[in-house]
This record gives structure tokens, sequence and C-alpha cells, in this order.
């Protein structure tokens, strides 16, 4: 690898940011490379320019899906590889269904960040595995987190002073996932309101409420589960039921 594409790949990965790299491996011009840095920043390329084209479509949704594929581009055999940032949930809501969330998704190797501005609940005692605990309103903490396609942000406050503040950040974002607490009820209001607030039907529909797979959920810790089982649905690809039972609000 080139000792540009080298050093600007590293600084992505220290910094969080996805990145993918293309390599000609066989065919003409063998040696080309191309790093493409989240969202759309360019290192090298190659010598053909419909190539690098080509190859860009296909290193885009490496982004957010991340692995490693070996393409045909024309003549050219292409080695592409994704080096995404650690999977990441963040959760917006210190309350009692978090804890076993976070103690889920640490079982999966997801980075953990829990905001909350209430210093009652957002304690080390009450979340001993989180990586990271943000005591703040949901847009000012939300602001200290690298938002990328990597990062499932799940909303657990139902009170509309955290939760919208929240939505208006995660919603002009690229995270992969948005989850919202709440009954059908409470969906049917939240959506009224950011309708209200400007927000368009394709941005709503990004938002996953009635929270979590439809398992039959009760307990904190199987809505838990429920929660991180369409997270993981939704970064492989998957379709399952959803509108989990939810707490009433």
């Amino acid at each position: 690898m080139k000792l540009s594409i080298y050093s600007t790949l590293r600084s992505a990965i220290e910094a969080e940011q996805p990145a993918v790299t293309a390599r000609v491996v066989a065919g003409p011009d063998i040696g080309d490379e191309l790093l493409l840095v989240y969202p759309d920043a360019l290192s090298g390329g190659f010598r053909d320019a419909e190539a690098q084209r080509s190859a860009l479509q296909l290193m885009q949704p490496m982004l957010r899906d991340g692995g490693t594929r070996l393409v045909e581009i024309g003549e050219r055999r292409v080695f592409l590889e994704a080096h995404l940032p650690a999977a990441h949930l963040v959760v917006i809501g210190a309350v009692h269904i978090a804890i076993p969330l976070v103690t889920i998704a640490k079982a999966l190797d997801y980075r953990t960040t829990v905001i909350d501005a209430r210093g009652q609940f957002a304690t080390g005692e009450r979340f001993p595995h989180v990586d990271t605990l943000i005591e703040a309103w949901p847009d000012e903490g939300l602001a200290q987190v690298n938002l990328h396609p990597g990062v499932a942000a799940v909303v657990l406050a139902h009170d509309p002073k955290f939760e919208d503040p929240a939505m208006a950040v995660l919603l002009a974002s690229d995270v992969g996932y948005i989850g919202a607490i709440g009954s059908r009820a409470t969906s049917a209001e939240r959506r009224s309101r950011l309708l209200e607030a400007g927000f368009t039907e394709a941005q709503l529909a990004r938002i996953h409420g009635p929270i979590g797979l439809n398992i039959g959920a009760k307990t904190p810790g199987e809505i838990a589960v429920a929660i991180m089982a369409q997270i993981i649905a939704v970064r492989r690809g998957a379709t399952a039921p959803t509108g989990a039972p939810q707490p009433r609000a």
C-alpha cells in the first residue's frame, strides 16, 4: 500500500471513520489503489476513470456493511476491503431497560455509550460495563459521539423534551439504526410531533418504533433481547417481524 494511502487509512481508523480500500491485483494497471473514507473522501485513484467509478459503486455500501470482496471490473481483478470501527450502541435514557441492553451489547462486542442528563440514573454503579457514560442532554451528548453507519441509536426516554432533541440529531445523521421505545399510541404521537417540526415521511421511516422484534417480550431483559435482535437484523439486512410489546407511556 502506498505510504500516503496508508497514512490516511491509519488516521481514519484512529478517528473511527469507516473506510474501504480497493487494489487492482490482476489485469491492466495492476497495483492501482483507491481509498474511500466516510462519507466521500478519496485518496489515491485508478488510472482508468470508468474503472474507478465502478469500484466506488461497490465500495459505498461497504462503508456500512463491511467485509471483503474480489471482483471483476472490466479486465481488472480488484480486491475490496472494508475497515470499519467497532459496532457502537448509543443509548439515550439511562432507564432500567438500558442496563441489560448494555450488558447484551457488550457480549456481542459492541462499543457502548449511555447518555442521560439525570445524574442519579447515569451512574457507574448502574452501568459498570458501559464504555462511555455521558451526563448531558441528548443533543449535547450526541455531539460528543461519532455518528456513522455503524452506530445503532436507541432512544429509551419517553419524555418529548429528551426524545425530540435526540431525534433531531439522529435523523440528520447517517447512523445505521434508530429505535425508540413506546407503545403504538406513543409512536404515533412522536410521529405527529416530528412531522409538525418539519421532518419528512422518508426521514421518519428510519425510526423503528415500537422498538424491537415481536418475540412477546415482557421483562426489561426480554425487551433488551428484542431490541438487540432487531439491531442485528437491520445490520445484517435480514427481515423479521417488528413491533415488540412496549411499556405504556
